[in-house]
């Protein structure tokens, strides 16, 4: 990092975004592999279950359509209920299948983008056979996190539908449901925003510290703690990036109307590679947001001790311990 750890907590959105574009300029060829082999498996997946989610969706809309038309208890309604069975029964394992292959992609994704840069960080000897080696091993780490994420997530939404349906019976037929209805749906995106942030640094956390599950979560939530809004300006920005990127792959290469195929194609491939870079550099940002947190806090980790945890011994990976974290105190 161009950085020392003291002048981090000062960086900006811009100066965040700057900084992680550096270190992937720096140190390219290695990350140009990493995004080879792990993010563009994981980008093609995304784009191409848009594409087929697009096909199947089509087909049951087609024979929903021509089930209106059939006749009541006519061979034509039983094939067409036969074919719209087969259609849901193939959306079902293909979405399946799809978020099975997503999640390991992304976690292996993740956990070798910042182990990288932990090590970039520590001025640790760096290859990418030792980023191989190691991912494989953290990546467990990551699912433990991403379990408990799934379990608060699941809990709000819970919560949210739950209060949503009981304010909407209680105001029903008032003047004031509407406007309570727009309120509550802001407070549960804020809230939503807020958990998917926690989640996202808890990922880093639970590979450079010695916790994971809800205890990463509980101490990616106490290091965000005044930088929240730089934070959620960060992913918000990159979210929106992201939902541009999707947009255009929809409506370009999904669609593609009055195009043909040759062209449809090139920018299947243009959108492939764009979508392959923006998650690179998603996830070096957020490994970066770490560091600057913990430079907020006046926690420096140190180097030594970094790149000693950051080692493989014996095929066994080694993550932070929490008292390694906190080994120099900043003070302004």
């Amino acid at each position: 990092m161009d950085c020392e750890p003291e002048e981090l907590q000062f960086l900006s959105i811009l100066g965040i975004y700057r900084e992680s574009a550096k270190l992937i300029h720096s140190w390219r060829s290695l990350f140009a592999r990493i995004a080879v082999s792990l993010i563009l498996p994981l980008s093609l997946l995304f784009l191409l279950h848009i594409q087929i989610s697009y096909y199947l969706f089509n087909s049951i809309e087609s024979d929903d359509s021509a089930l209106d038309r059939a006749a009541p208890d006519s061979a034509a309604e039983h094939r067409i209920l036969q074919r719209l069975a087969s259609d849901w029964m193939k959306l079902m394992i293909f979405k399946g299948v799809y978020l099975v292959a997503l999640l390991v992609l992304a976690l292996l994704s993740t956990a070798a983008a910042v182990y990288t840069v932990a090590s970039i960080y520590s001025s640790k000897e760096l290859s990418f056979s030792r980023v191989l080696s190691v991912v494989p091993k953290v990546w467990r780490r990551l699912m433990v996190t991403f379990v408990a994420a799934f379990v608060l997530l699941f809990g709000y939404n819970t919560l949210a539908i739950s209060g949503l349906v009981l304010v909407l019976l209680l105001l029903d037929g008032t003047v004031v449901a509407a406007p309570v209805a727009v309120l509550f749906a802001f407070f549960y995106l804020a809230g939503l925003i807020y958990i998917s942030i926690i989640w996202h640094l808890a990922s880093v956390v639970s590979v450079l510290e010695d916790s994971k599950g809800f205890e990463a979560m509980r101490k990616s939530r106490l290091l965000i703690k005044g930088k929240i809004w730089t934070v959620a300006g960060i992913f918000t920005l990159l979210n929106f990036g992201f939902v541009t990127v999707e947009v255009t792959f929809r409506e370009l290469v999904v669609k593609g109307a009055g195009m043909v195929p040759a062209t449809r194609v090139f920018y299947g491939f243009v959108i492939s590679v764009l979508m392959c870079a923006f998650v690179l550099f998603a996830l070096v940002v957020q490994t970066v947001v770490y560091f600057v947190c913990k430079s907020y806090h006046h926690e420096s980790i140190d180097k030594s001790n970094l790149s000693d945890h950051l080692e493989v011994y014996l095929g066994e990976y080694v993550p932070l311990k929490a008292k390694d974290v906190q080994l120099e105190q900043f003070h302004v």
